[in-house]
């Protein structure tokens, strides 16, 4: 059954962006824009996978453009949104969702480089993102932005200081970005994913089973969250009945917060 966000039709002559969308969430999310009836233009580093993310959004009915783009290169993102404009002639959604896990250290062991990549990647694609998707809205007068932070942007975790540190900086990033554009019919918020079961995590465990069921008796629902729960709170954001919902974040993680 689908659900309220994956709506067929909701969201049609709109266009929407996903950053990472190659695999795991940034996946699911374009196909549920694409259900919801958006023209999606999906973009990743890894052009094999978001060729396939676009691929599988074509052979379903849509209509996608891939465009190949590192977040952390300010000129690659704004030749993505170029594109998107010159393709669809417009932008209506965009869900800045590319990221990196990073390397795990105690700080004093972290290097400089793990510090500087993490941070290009997670809160500063988010920034370059804003900056060419909000030129683009600003003209239009409207528009939805959602950034992908995370429980780490909420609380600490050990030997994750680079990861952590840019997640609290996207939320951050995120209201203070909203406050600037909520008068000029732009809408800005965050979604908060807990562990979810995406490649990302598959990383994480390293295919160790005993070390995924740990990570999923963690959340008080029992399990990892699935890319599509992602997905349908990214989807509700962009949709009316979210029209007051305004420099915030939605957390989307089994419960793991409220302990």
């Amino acid at each position: 059954m689908k659900t309220a966000a994956h709506t067929p039709g909701s969201l049609t002559h709109q266009v929407a962006v996903v950053t990472g969308a190659a695999a795991g969430i940034g996946r699911a999310t374009a196909l549920a824009f694409a259900a919801a009836g958006a023209r999606v233009v999906v973009s990743d580093v890894d052009e094999k996978g978001g060729i396939e993310t676009a691929r599988s959004i074509e052979q379903a009915g849509g209509e996608a453009l891939f465009v190949a783009c590192d977040v952390s290169k300010p000129e690659q993102v704004r030749e993505l949104v170029e594109r998107t404009v010159a393709r669809f002639g417009r932008l209506d959604h965009a869900f800045n969702n590319a990221g990196i896990e990073g390397a795990s250290a105690p700080l004093h062991e972290s290097t400089s480089e793990n510090w500087h990549k993490t941070l290009a990647v997670n809160l500063s694609g988010v920034y370059w993102c804003m900056k060419e998707e909000l030129s683009v809205m600003l003209k239009q007068g409207s528009g939805t932005i959602i950034n992908c932070s995370s429980i780490a942007g909420l609380r600490g975790f050990a030997a994750m200081g680079a990861y952590v540190a840019s997640k609290h900086g996207v939320l951050g990033l995120t209201r203070s970005a909203a406050l600037d554009y909520a008068s000029r019919g732009i809408r800005i918020n965050a979604v908060c994913p807990g562990v979810i079961h995406t490649p990302m995590v598959d990383r994480f465990t390293q295919g160790d089973e005993a070390a995924a069921r740990s990570l999923a008796a963690g959340a008080p629902a029992g399990r990892m969250g699935r890319p599509e729960e992602i997905a349908d709170a990214v989807l509700w954001l962009c949709n009316p009945g979210a029209a007051f919902v305004q420099g915030t974040e939605i957390v989307v993680d089994g419960g793991w917060c409220a302990k």
